[in-house]
């Protein structure tokens, strides 16, 4: 992963909000696709309990702006067929590979610095733990959708941050293991501010980041 590209995170959040005109639930694409444009993300796997749909459109966003790759996993054929007649045109920018996400996560894909895994997967807690402790070699965002869908989430440690956006998304930015701070003040930590707006309800989230050893007051 490299540095945060505020511009890259803006352009993929706007054409995610056109391409949702046509979607269900634009609020978690469009964050999905600032998210993974903003971290200049160069490979993004997508694991999918059913067929793609907003998830993968929203990173069909960010690979225009990072010039990066869109891997869907399905768990089947039908599946596939599906997700090319809801996806239409954008369909052409996703590389579709069917099988058992867990496996090809970790061997196939293991290099993807951008994760998102359907938490209505059946093993998706055993996916998302074993993504998460691989990544610590290469650093990666991982990102679970549809968090809330299942009552006993595990926020795998307290580097996740779990955001009540859409179905609920549980987020967790690995550092590379070259990075990690050595205990001794170096490095740098980060964390999701959700801050609602009392009048709109609008749900507003920031990214915060700040040297270790500081605190942030309120």
């Amino acid at each position: 992963m490299g540095y945060w590209s505020a511009e890259n995170a803006t352009n993929a959040y706007l054409k995610t909000l056109r391409m949702g005109q046509r979607a269900n639930e634009p609020d978690v694409a469009e964050f999905i696709s600032a998210l993974a444009a903003g971290n200049n993300a160069q490979l993004m796997v997508v694991a999918c309990a059913n067929a793609a749909a907003t998830t993968s459109l929203a990173l069909v966003a960010a690979a225009h702006q990072t010039g990066g790759r869109v891997v869907c996993i399905l768990p089947g054929h039908q599946e596939l067929q599906l997700s090319k007649k809801i996806l239409g045109y954008d369909a052409c920018h996703v590389e579709f590979v069917i099988g058992e996400a867990q496996s090809l996560l970790l061997t196939h894909y293991s290099e993807a610095d951008f994760v998102l895994i359907d938490c209505n997967l059946e093993n998706h807690e055993a996916i998302l733990g074993s993504v998460q402790a691989r990544k610590k070699r290469n650093g990666a965002v991982v990102v679970g959708y549809n968090a809330f869908s299942k009552g006993s989430w595990r926020s795998g440690g307290s580097k996740t941050q779990l955001l009540p956006i859409g179905g609920g998304l549980l987020v967790t930015r690995i550092s590379a293991s070259a990075k990690i701070a050595d205990g001794c003040g170096h490095g740098k930590r980060s964390h999701w501010v959700v801050k609602v707006d009392e009048c709109t309800g609008e749900e507003h989230v920031f990214r915060v980041r700040f040297p270790q050893g500081k605190q942030i007051e309120a």
